[in-house]
């Protein structure tokens, strides 16, 4: 058994084609199994708005305070996960939802700024062993970023990029899949559209700063390369549409590496 691990947006998972999930069990039935992280700020921000519970962000990361924070755990470790969980399953795959605070998954830590964002999170720590236990009687855990404090008490609202790099880097996997709504980073070459097969850091600052990469690409790409930590030595963007995006993906043959 060997695992690799994807990252999805909570809202681009519920929209994804039955034959994505098709793709996730072949790949499963393989010996190759997914170990998925996924987001889910459209829902979150739609579910507070509900409540009349007022948000906003600060540098890209939810303000959380207590009170946001029951609204993040309920949509993201209840509703979202639980979606994905019954999708995956109704593909016929195995899959087993959780979040970073079961089995002290996702240890964290307040982040620099705390004193702007309240209780958000940087990862310490991740039990890539239960990932592992998981993963070996032959389950796709699907994983909800909400983390926990070294005490086990304190809860923390985790960045869902943030969170599936650490995720990668404590399971040792070189190699990270991003699943959005686009085939990759495109660039204009003689009046056409084509995807860069390949881009480095310094090369995506490069394109944001000369406007290449615009408007909502840019945190998508920002995204991708807060994954590239630890271990992870690169990134793949994909179109989670495509027929067969995963296996392709494995084998190098869609979307945009994004490379150290």
């Amino acid at each position: 058994m060997s695992c690799f691990v994807m990252k999805c947006g909570g809202s681009t998972l519920a929209a994804l084609p039955d034959a994505f999930f098709a793709d996730l069990k072949k790949l499963q039935e393989s010996g190759n199994i997914p170990v998925i992280v996924h987001g889910g700020g459209p829902a979150i921000s739609g579910t507070l708005e509900k409540l009349g519970i007022e948000t906003e962000f600060v540098n890209g990361l939810r303000k959380t305070n207590e009170e946001v924070l029951d609204v993040v755990e309920m949509v993201l470790a209840g509703q979202i996960n639980k979606e994905i969980v019954r999708k995956i399953q109704l593909s016929g795959a195995q899959a087993l939802g959780l979040s970073g605070v079961d089995g002290h998954l996702i240890q964290a830590q307040p982040v620099a700024n705390a004193h702007e964002v309240g209780l958000v999170g940087d990862v310490t720590n991740v039990n890539a062993s239960l990932i592992e236990g998981i993963v070996a009687m032959g389950y796709m855990p699907v994983i909800a970023p909400v983390g926990i404090g070294a005490d086990g008490g304190q809860r923390y609202n985790i960045n869902a990029d943030t969170a599936a790099g650490a995720v990668a880097s404590h399971l040792g996997v070189e190699r990270m899949i991003v699943v959005t709504d686009v085939p990759g980073i495109m660039r204009v070459v003689d009046g056409e559209k084509v995807v860069l097969p390949s881009v480095t850091v310094a090369q995506i600052d490069e394109m944001i700063a000369s406007g290449e990469i615009y408007g909502g690409m840019i945190p998508k790409v920002r995204a991708a390369v807060q994954c590239i930590q630890g271990r992870v030595q690169e990134v793949v963007i994909v179109n989670g549409a495509e027929p067969e995006v995963l296996s392709k993906a494995l084998e190098g043959a869609v979307g945009t590496r994004i490379v150290k």
